[in-house]
């Protein structure tokens, strides 16, 4: 190996380990927020979002919001969902997606295949879900639009997670003080995984 190729190599090296150490500690962050359907993964969603503002403004239910300065000037301005008050409508024609010109937001061909990818992950406390401790409630029931994501056991309802997408409607509808539905960002779950 020459002098140049050598250095070329080495400078390839460092740049893949840079790269990643961006890309752990973006998914690190990322823990702490949600981001809309069809975003990219962190790193590219960072890296891509121009904080325009524009998916939020497209969002029908104002379900997005812009993270705060205090969460870091990586982050600040970048759009999240709020799906501790509100739910993901999973609008027709995905107005927030279409509206992002940077892409940031993507529907990829590939996801038309596959479907929307989870972007959170949504479970049950039973020991706060009133059908699970006896009394009958049912509010939750008829909220998920993803058929087989909100299924009933008897009387009792069970996330299936195979089908949930994350889009919280459940949480809304849900009248549990504090909410016996829990929504977490995917990052948070893989890091417990």
């Amino acid at each position: 190996m020459d002098r140049r190729a050598f250095f070329l190599q080495a400078f390839r090296n460092t740049g893949e380990k840079v790269v990643k150490l961006c890309d752990a500690k973006a998914n690190q962050q990322a823990a702490h927020w949600i981001r809309p359907p069809y975003a990219r993964d962190e790193l590219e969603f960072l890296l891509a979002c121009t904080r325009c503002g524009a998916c939020m403004e497209a969002c029908p239910h104002e379900v997005i919001f812009p993270l705060a300065v205090r969460l870091g000037i990586t982050v600040a301005g970048t759009p999240a969902l709020n799906l501790l008050h509100k739910g993901c409508h999973l609008c027709d024609g995905w107005p927030c997606v279409a509206a992002c010109e940077p892409g940031a937001l993507r529907k990829a061909a590939e996801d038309a295949e596959a479907g929307l990818r989870p972007f959170a992950r949504v479970h049950i406390d039973t020991e706060a879900c009133l059908p699970h401790q006896g009394p009958e409630c049912g509010a939750c029931e008829g909220s998920c639009p993803v058929p087989g994501a909100l299924v009933w056991d008897l009387c009792r309802p069970r996330i299936d997670p195979l089908h949930c997408v994350g889009c919280a409607l459940c949480r809304a509808a849900c009248i549990v003080q504090p909410s016996a539905i829990k929504v977490e960002a995917l990052a948070r779950t893989a890091d417990v995984a």
